[in-house]
């Protein structure tokens, strides 16, 4: 249990240092920008506990929010990093749970009019878990715990709205897709759907 703490601990902490260490870089590069990702949705979950869904349920409601770094190879092109926030510490301080999804996204923007762009583009990242499955009772005092990873793999449509300021305004759909794979559970499958609205702060 301790091992898991610091082992989660040292994951956050290395994330959010990255996406700092990175800002006073980007200050020299006005190709990068900086923003919140919210995303709130479902999926179908048959290895892991879904804290939001009843004992023996494969899945439920899924929601997040995101620190994004995006750098912006053109006036079309982005290429961007999700640094999820809320999930992993929710989950650690609330649950003693780890779940722990970054993503590496590209986008490509296709004008629609003078105000608007369609979206479109795919996410390739990572699914880490360490708790117990699906059928732990919720009241459970010493719940079978066990550790999944495997690939997270999405896409997004969406339409991004222009501003006076340059920041992004986007909301759109993101299904993904993740195969767990487990030490002695076999393999589990993820797959569902969010709603996910990105909202830019800083452009250098």
């Amino acid at each position: 249990m301790h091992l898991k703490k610091i082992i989660h601990s040292i994951t956050i902490i290395s994330m959010l240092l990255i996406s700092l260490i990175s800002l006073p870089l980007s200050a020299e590069n006005s190709g990068i920008s900086l923003g919140l990702n919210v995303m709130l949705g479902g999926r179908y979950d048959d290895l892991r506990m879904c804290v939001g869904s009843p004992e023996g349920v494969k899945g439920g409601p899924i929601a997040d929010i995101m620190l994004i770094t995006r750098y912006h190879l053109n006036d079309r092109a982005v290429v961007g990093f999700k640094l999820p926030v809320m999930r992993p510490i929710l989950f650690g301080v609330a649950f003693d749970m780890l779940q722990f999804e970054p993503e590496f996204i590209f986008e490509y923007s296709i004008p629609v009019n003078d105000d608007m762009d369609l979206v479109v583009g795919p996410g390739l990242g990572a699914s880490f878990h360490y708790g117990p499955d699906y059928e732990t009772p919720k009241d459970a005092e010493n719940p079978e715990e066990f550790f999944a990873a495997g690939p997270f793999v999405s896409a997004l449509f969406g339409l991004n709205f222009q501003s006076e300021t340059g920041k992004t305004r986007m909301i759109g759909i993101r299904p993904f897709y993740t195969p767990l794979f487990t030490g002695d559970r076999g393999t589990g499958t993820v797959v569902g759907a969010a709603l996910e609205g990105h909202f830019g702060l800083y452009r250098w």
